[in-house]
């Protein structure tokens, strides 16, 4: 019987190691990966059924990369394994279009539970953080949400880069846009966030969970 393939992404190879050891009995790991640009790479070379993900990511965040995966149609499902005991990271992971959101401290049978569910299209949660999202949704008033939400993948993409101290010329090399492009982005979020700073626009970053510090 064929396995469960599973690809996985942390910026931290011990942690990547520590999961094929804990994966590796019950499903297929095909690959690891360390940032979330490497990560949409992989997925669209290996299509595999499941991709457990933290939200932390260089380059691109978790989140952010998952919107993407399933912007492109793809039918991957996933899971997110994370340290971030944090309900809005939950629901802004539910709403890019995951099925599991699981957290680093929990038993490791809840990431294979996540992985099970997530393959039968139902949905899972740390029970640890389940109440906090629960009421997090029932709420609907986070206006944290409602300003990251208001800005496109792609500003989103630069805002990222930008609060990792990426220079115009290296983001639009590795968005494979004109560095005036970048510049053009940066100056259409600033104005559309109110921001006047480049350090108020990584603050932002850092508190709306686009980047991680």
């Amino acid at each position: 019987m064929k396995k469960t393939t599973v690809l996985l992404a942390d910026d931290h190879r011990i942690v990547l190691e520590g999961l094929k050891g804990l994966l590796a009995d019950e499903f297929e790991v095909v690959g690891t990966v360390e940032d979330g640009r490497a990560l949409l790479g992989q997925v669209k070379k290996l299509h595999p059924d499941v991709i457990v993900v933290d939200v932390a990511m260089p380059l691109l965040n978790g989140i952010d990369a998952v919107k993407q995966i399933k912007k492109s149609g793809l039918d991957t499902k996933v899971v997110f394994l994370t340290m971030h005991h944090d309900a809005m990271y939950a629901k802004e992971a539910f709403e890019a279009g995951a099925l599991g959101f699981v957290l680093k401290h929990s038993a490791p049978s809840e990431l294979t539970r996540a992985i099970h569910e997530a393959l039968k299209g139902n949905t899972y949660i740390s029970p640890a953080i389940a109440q906090e999202v629960m009421q997090l949704y029932k709420e609907e008033v986070d206006t944290r949400s409602s300003a990251s939400g208001s800005l496109t993948l792609r500003q989103r993409e630069v805002m990222q880069l930008l609060a990792e101290g990426k220079s115009a010329k290296e983001i639009a090399h590795i968005l494979h846009i004109s560095p005036r492009t970048v510049e053009f982005h940066k100056y259409n979020m600033m104005e559309q966030l109110g921001i006047k700073t480049s350090a108020e626009l990584v603050r932002f970053a850092i508190k709306h969970g686009i980047v991680s510090i």
